[in-house]
């Protein structure tokens, strides 16, 4: 591990070669409270597996689905997911904690630097770990660049910003030639940072749903410390058009975000024909995924274009940090500070 006399968010103009991102779990307890465990309380391992095969891998992801959406899946009675829920309900115990138990938590929350010292001051240090962000802005306000920068950052020791993790993309423009130069900016070898980096592209929404499944079982294996959607509701817009299908939309969307941990969710901006209040700034132009998405994530940021090569980024919402606005801009190596 290489040490620097940076802080935690900042961001060498220079840094030296650091070693090669390499993740090791042995050493740590594992996070996730894997679902295998509720054998030891009943359960047979035939209903194991038909939870896992809906993507429920941990005792946590089970108690966030009501018995209504358990009993959807194939072969589990009401009895059976009677039983798993008193199963679930020994293993987490009581969902009260007191507020010294919650701050001993906090504890393990880290923070990922967006490349820029400007931006990860307004954040307190840069994006959190165990908490669901939201960044959306017009076209060439940087999104796709900030999860490229963010893809690599995650990867790099706690000194440098990073959060000593792999990172899971979903983004239909991820491009590895970027996350090479921006591995160069950080002195780390682009082979390795991509071999960190595990990319898929989603089709449509069922797909997208699908993959998101999946990922309950890859959180739970290996050490992932970071997740971008880049756009969560792209495909949603495409497959639920119109004011008809707005609530269902919404709603898919809702699944999709609800049950996920460490994400970065990017999004794009609509106009709004029906804004009177044309004349504040940025009063006729609404993030896509409305209400549902916004109450989803725990800090937002919105992004526009400043003069010249700026671009300015707005902390709209956050959980513990005021409403506050930083300029960046976008170089070879990912977003830096003007």
């Amino acid at each position: 591990m290489p040490s620097t006399a940076s802080v935690r968010g900042s961001v060498p103009p220079q840094p030296s070669r650091a070693t090669s991102p390499h993740v090791e779990d042995d050493d740590e307890a594992p996070f996730f409270d894997l679902v295998d465990e509720l054998q030891q309380h009943g359960i047979n391992v035939q209903d194991i597996t038909k939870l896992k095969s809906a993507g429920l891998n941990t005792i946590t992801g089970v108690r966030m689905n009501s018995k209504r959406q358990l009993l959807k899946i194939k072969g589990l009675s009401e009895a059976k997911v009677e039983k798993i829920k008193d199963a679930v309900a020994k293993c987490l115990g009581s969902s009260f904690a007191t507020g010294l138990e919650v701050q001993e938590k906090r504890q393990t929350v880290q923070f990922i630097s967006t490349g820029s010292k400007s931006v990860d001051a307004i954040l307190g240090g840069g994006f959190q770990t165990q908490s669901i962000s939201e960044v959306y802005g017009e076209f060439r306000t940087g999104k796709t660049q900030l999860a490229h920068t963010m893809s690599v950052i995650a990867q790099l020791p706690v000194e440098m910003g990073g959060a000593e993790g792999k990172v899971i993309v979903f983004f239909g423009t991820f491009r590895p030639e970027r996350i090479r130069a921006i591995a160069d900016r950080f002195g780390i070898s682009g082979d390795d940072a991509l071999g960190n980096i595990l990319h898929a592209r989603a089709f449509n929404s069922e797909h997208q749903h699908e993959l998101l499944d999946e990922l309950g079982g890859r959180f739970s294996q290996e050490k992932y410390k970071l997740l971008i959607v880049d756009s969560i509701m792209a495909l949603f817009r495409t497959d639920f058009s119109g004011r008809g299908e707005l609530s269902e939309r919404q709603q898919k969307g809702l699944q999709c975000s609800s049950p996920l941990i460490s994400i970065f969710l990017f999004s794009y901006i609509t106009a709004d024909p029906g804004a009177t209040l044309s004349f504040a700034p940025g009063g006729a132009m609404k993030p896509i995924g409305g209400h549902i998405l916004s109450h989803a994530s725990a800090t937002r940021m919105a992004l526009r274009k400043g003069r010249a090569e700026e671009r300015v980024a707005k902390l709209v919402d956050s959980p513990d940090r005021p409403e506050s606005e930083a300029s960046y801009k976008l170089e070879d190596g990912g977003w830096a500070d003007i």
